[in-house]
């Protein structure tokens, strides 16, 4: 189990930033238009002063996993709908912490809840289903699909591993070598493996078919590696939330480069692949959306009004939630728009449905979803 600073680190300060974002927000519009000027633009070429190279030490180890069948909890929720509109406020029972969301298999939602201590999914049409995660306390985190058709997560606390089959609901843990690594951001790579950030400042990767567990340190030792994307490049791509870095890993070599943010301090958290071949994400404390090309490595830096999670859209839009909002930004104009979520619930995690919405979940205790058409909300209530 990993020490009581690094869970506060992996999930409280999330819940500090968003009440940062929640105070710095103006709820007064519904929508909000703006043009985004670039802040910083910086090309980073080759290996300087802010980009640094390593050949990562590799350690693998083979993990026997325990499988248990879980408790099943069906839910049919009824969902409140609402076409954005200013001063629209909802009553919020709290108890939930909801963050990562991905999409399943069969086309439903997955995401984690961390205080539940559950694996939950929700379909289009609002029926939802948690699976209790067998260690008690686990801090289930990450979520994402994997080639072989389960959902694989991480567990922050207690130093996991999991997945999960979403016809059967049997999960299955594996342990993380490194004693209190802090897995936290988990995605699927183009080698077929399952790709993890640790914030103890290690990239893992496990393999679904041999159950072998890799671990690379990243240059920037106290970095805290957070968010994991795979890029246009075949790179896996990750923010360094402390080291005020984005980083990227070859699945090919395990060689790790680390390209210098722009501004200081930006909490880089967020990040996803862009339909622009750039790799984008969210900088927390300075509210901005940065975006690096995998070419030169030159980053560029957007002022919005907040940012935590990022996903790319249908429409060919990035989407961005900021504690308060949900806002998109176009890669070709750089035009934003941010779209008012119902009072205090904190929108945080977003991914692309297959209904052609972008999913979204409140930390507190909502699932929603926003159209990118009409920008009509729908929110889904979670409780227990």
């Amino acid at each position: 189990m990993i020490s009581k600073k690094l869970w506060i680190s992996c999930i409280c300060v999330p819940i500090i930033l968003i009440l940062i974002g929640l105070a710095g927000c103006d709820t007064t519009a519904s929508t909000n238009h703006a043009t985004a000027v670039p802040v910083i633009t910086t090309a980073i070429t080759g290996i300087s002063s802010t980009t640094s190279t390593s050949t990562a030490a590799i350690t693998s180890y083979s993990i026997f996993p325990t499988t248990f069948s879980t408790t099943t909890k069906l839910l049919t929720k009824t969902p409140t709908t609402i076409t954005v509109t200013p001063g629209v406020t909802f009553d919020s029972p709290g108890g939930e912490y909801l963050w990562p969301i991905t999409v399943g298999p069969y086309g439903d939602l997955w995401f984690t809840d961390a205080n539940g201590n559950t694996i939950d999914k929700i379909s289009v049409t609002g029926k939802m289903t948690e699976y209790d995660v067998p260690t008690a306390g686990a801090g289930p985190n990450g979520i994402t699909t994997g080639p072989d058709g389960n959902l694989w997560f991480t567990e922050t606390q207690a130093n996991k591993i999991g997945k999960i089959s979403p016809e059967t609901g049997a999960i299955v843990e594996y342990n993380v070598p490194t004693n209190s690594a802090g897995p936290d951001g988990i995605i699927a790579g183009p080698d077929g493996n399952l790709w993890f950030t640790e914030t103890i400042g290690k990239i893992g990767e496990i393999s679904p078919v041999t159950d072998i567990v890799n671990e690379f340190d990243i240059p920037d030792k106290a970095g805290f590696p957070t968010s994991i994307t795979v890029g246009s490049d075949g790179d896996l791509w990750f923010t360094e939330t402390d080291g005020n870095n984005i980083g990227k890993i070859s699945p090919a070599t395990g060689n790790i480069t680390e390209y210098n943010i722009p501004s200081n301090n930006a909490g880089s958290l967020g990040i996803t692949a862009g339909p622009d071949g750039n790799i984008w994400f969210t900088e927390a404390l300075k509210k901005s959306i940065g975006k690096i090309s995998p070419v030169t490595g030159s980053i560029t830096e957007y002022k919005v009004s907040g940012s935590f999670g990022i996903a790319a859209g249908p429409d060919g839009n990035i989407w961005f939630t900021d504690g308060a909002n949900i806002g998109k930004i176009s890669p070709i104009t750089n035009v934003i728009t941010e779209y008012n979520v119902s009072a205090n619930n904190g929108p945080v995690g977003i991914t692309a449905g297959p209904d052609g919405s972008m999913w979204f979940t409140e930390w507190r205790n909502k699932i929603g979803k926003i159209s990118p058409t009409t920008g009509t909300i729908t929110e889904y209530p979670i409780g227990n």
